[in-house]
């Protein structure tokens, strides 16, 4: 952000699947809490997000020219998904498709397909939402204007394994890339193939190309991008993460055969090896690992470094604080400034919500795809990997519900962050 910039808010989005319509929810839990209406100024200006948190931000950053960041449309193009359309299986999708076989074994002329890469999941179902439902003019609009400072989206690189920071940003705005060497910034006018690119969770979509470069999900290195949010002049942070609020340990995530089974082998006075878990309840719990980064680390980190800077503000002359922040800008690129955050996570287990989903109703699919998601769900009704897979517009509606319920939760620290915010902004003017 240029100097002299007033205050900042910038909406931090995280990958996560179907989960993403929890984000959703939370945004317009927010619109309604804060009682925007399209005439009012938008709540954000910078927006971050990796995977599925990328096509959310790059929605809402493409409409802050309206207080409501038009947020009950993106409500409803979640609330669209339909199985049979959005979520195809394709058994021969890895390798390239059936004119790929036909091809490969001279069996006619096959068609040429291959322009999406090789995965399970059918893509050009996302490829239209992303292409059609997010309005890229409106998004450069935004931009040129400074409604929207910065959208900045992550997407990792597949040959170097490098996450690359897509920053599209306004024109008094300074996109600071971090020294990380796992880490590179590419100020760009981002398109769909960013935002594809970024979601592309290895083997269920395909890498996505982008110049010189194949481009997979982001959030296999960086789920929750706080660091480019600060990187691109916000001060103040709402981040959502799509773990469940207070994570379960080990021993909680594990299947029902397999708890309370040291307490049977005492009883009954015998070794007994328990049933392996199941192929898709440890698939589950691997995208869990990759994508569901905990932002509790990085949120502590800020903290201490508030108290730090609080600190040395309250103890140094001006002319030492800023001989301070001459070292801190030298190592790492920019200077060290307090910041606010307002962190929500799911209330309720998303997994589980997608078990008793698919549980509790006939789901309309392909053989193949409800052959999936049975197998999906364990025996305990938990499911992970149906979480990230679900793509039913009954199922994102609960989603949604849920985000906007834990806003209205917080309803007085909502707004309590936002005044806040509000009187920054008049005390810079």
């Amino acid at each position: 952000m240029s100097a002299g910039s007033s205050s900042s808010t910038a909406l931090v989005l995280s990958g996560g699947g179907v989960r993403g319509a929890y984000e959703v929810g939370v945004a317009r839990g927010l619109v309604d809490v804060l009682g925007l209406r399209p005439t009012d100024a938008p709540p954000f200006d910078v927006f971050t997000g990796t995977s599925v948190g990328a096509i959310n931000a790059a929605f809402l950053a493409a409409n802050t020219h309206r207080g409501d960041l038009d947020v009950c449309t993106l409500c409803d193009v979640w609330r669209s998904l339909r199985l049979p359309q959005h979520l195809r299986v394709d058994p021969l999708g890895l390798w390239g498709g059936w004119d790929a076989v036909k091809r490969r074994f001279g069996i006619g002329r096959g068609e040429r397909l291959l322009r999406f890469g090789r995965s399970v999941l059918d893509p050009r179902p996302l490829e239209r939402i992303v292409r059609e439902s997010i309005p890229w003019q409106r998004l450069r609009d935004n931009i040129g204007k400074g409604n929207t400072r910065a959208l900045v989206i992550a997407a990792l690189q597949v040959e170097s394994g490098r996450t690359v920071m897509f920053a599209d940003v306004a024109p008094d705005t300074t996109f600071r890339p971090s020294r990380d060497p796992r880490r590179r910034a590419v100020v760009a006018a981002l398109e769909a193939g960013h935002v594809l690119a970024s979601a592309a969770i290895p083997l269920l979509f395909p890498a996505r190309r982008i110049g010189d470069h194949y481009y997979c999900d982001g959030g296999l290195r960086f789920n929750t991008p706080i660091a480019p949010a600060i990187r691109s002049g916000a001060d103040r942070l709402v981040i959502v993460s799509l773990a469940k609020e207070h994570r379960r340990g080990y021993d909680s995530a594990m299947p029902r055969e397999l708890e309370g089974q040291d307490e049977l082998d005492e009883e009954i006075g015998v070794d007994h090896v328990p049933d392996y878990p199941s192929v898709q309840f440890l698939l589950g719990k691997v995208l869990n690992a990759l994508l569901l980064d905990p932002v509790g680390y990085d949120l502590q980190v800020l903290e201490r470094f508030n108290v730090l800077l609080d600190v040395l503000t309250a103890s140094l002359t001006p002319s030492e604080l800023e001989r301070v922040h001459e070292v801190l800008r030298d190592s790492r690129g920019a200077r060290y400034r307090r910041l606010d955050t307002l962190v929500f996570a799911p209330s309720t287990d998303i997994g589980k919500m997608a078990g008793e989903h698919v549980g509790s109703r006939r789901v309309e699919a392909s053989q193949v795809t409800r052959w999936l998601l049975g197998r999906a769900r364990s025996a305990t009704g938990e499911a992970d990997l149906l979480s990230y897979l679900l793509f039913d517009g009954t199922f994102a509606n609960r989603l949604i519900e849920l985000g906007r319920a834990d806003v209205r939760a917080r309803a007085d620290e909502v707004r309590a962050f936002f005044t806040a915010r509000s009187e920054s902004v008049r005390e810079s003017a």
